[in-house]
């Protein structure tokens, strides 16, 4: 997708954080064990990302945030594209909840490299992009796109990498609803409650996307965004089928197992994420009342 020209985004928005390092690249055990399955990708990405987290001991984080910038900086800086991205889910979701007359509270977003401490406990770039329920912060090494593409063949693109933002962002919906208390997490398989809140987090991500060209920014009064053509939506769908547990299963090399999947395959991937671009609501969304998924 294209941010329309003349668009700004006010900094603040996302925080930066530079130089943290874990030991080993790996995270810490403890509160965070308990939910890394249900972070984006659901596998240790560390043989891949060999010394991205750092080595012994933990660093000093440098702090910051991301700065004004333009639409034209959004659509070739990905630090900025970030900013605007959450910018545009930002005034989706206050729209969705104002339509249904509940309160909305906003997540905290942080672009880290190496390692920083989260809410959920020490993380490292080789876990990929997740959600923290505790600190409901969503936290992205931007990294994870190049990878993306070179170790699960997504095509890439800009609205591949909105996807993930926005399916992150979909987790800390379901967090402030009650989605993610309610549901058993603790479980695997094809139909596992597991699955279902990765499911609808991709469907609340087409959400988005089905009407982030319609969205209105409050500060500007203009659209976040251009129309998205055919191509940038081949982009997402392929993003969203690299990270099918499938997918992941034969890249790694091993047999398809749907007893131990956590997020689902990729043509569930896809299919629900084209549920919320093509329907736009959040009961279409309901993964937890389908019968099949």
């Amino acid at each position: 997708m294209t941010f329309n020209e003349g668009g700004q985004f006010e900094g603040g928005r996302v925080r930066t954080r530079r130089g943290g390092a874990v030991a080993g690249g790996g995270i810490g055990i403890g509160a965070i064990a308990a939910f890394l399955i249900y972070q984006f990708t659901g596998v240790d990405l560390s043989p891949v990302l060999s010394g991205a987290g750092g080595g012994g001991g933990t660093s000093q984080e440098q702090e910051g945030t991301v700065a004004d910038c333009t639409a034209e900086e959004a659509n070739a800086d990905r630090e900025c594209r970030l900013s605007a991205t959450v910018q545009s889910l930002d005034a989706y979701w206050v729209g969705v909840f104002d339509a249904s007359q509940s309160q909305f509270v906003q997540p905290e977003v942080y672009s880290f490299t190496g390692g920083t401490s989260t809410g959920c406990g020490q993380a490292s770039s080789s876990t990929g992009p997740f959600y923290c329920p505790p600190d409901q912060g969503i936290y992205m090494d931007l990294g994870f796109f190049d990878l993306l593409q070179s170790r699960f063949g997504a095509s890439g693109g800009p609205l591949a990498e909105m996807y993930v933002t926005a399916h992150e962002y979909g987790h800390h919906i379901q967090n402030i609803t009650g989605v993610m208390e309610r549901a058993d997490r603790g479980g695997s398989g094809a139909e596992s409650d597991s699955v279902r809140v990765e499911l609808q987090a991709d469907c609340y991500a087409g959400m988005w996307a089905g009407s982030a060209a319609t969205t209105v920014d409050p500060d500007t009064g203009t659209t976040f965004l251009e129309p998205i053509t055919e191509a940038q939506l081949a982009d997402a769908l392929s993003a969203a089928a690299a990270v099918g547990d499938d997918h992941i299963q034969e890249q790694s090399g091993g047999s398809v197992d749907p007893h131990t999947w956590t997020h689902g395959s990729s043509e569930q991937r896809q299919r629900w994420f084209m549920t919320g671009y093509t329907e736009g609501t959040p009961q279409a969304c309901d993964t937890f009342a389908a019968a099949e998924l």
